[in-house]
């Protein structure tokens, strides 16, 4: 299963990282460009998106992979 990407407030800038990474793919300076760059990822790789807010709440989920729409079930 691939690994999911986030986007997260982190040190006074926004970070793009990786579930299960070490390090942080990317940051910058505002939550826009950095979801831009994950939003890119995302769909090149088919996974999860997640935009966390200032809080760390998750307030976005965008899935770029294989969702099968009607939802089974």
């Amino acid at each position: 299963m691939k690994k999911s990407i986030h986007v997260v407030h982190k040190k006074g800038d926004w970070a793009v990282l990786r579930e299960g990474a070490k390090r942080d793919s990317s940051y910058h300076d505002t939550q826009a460009d950095a979801i831009t760059v994950a939003r890119q990822t995302a769909k090149r790789e088919g996974i999860e998106l997640f935009i966390h807010g200032r809080n760390g709440q998750i307030r976005e989920r965008d899935s770029h992979g294989n969702d099968p729409f009607p939802p089974k079930g």
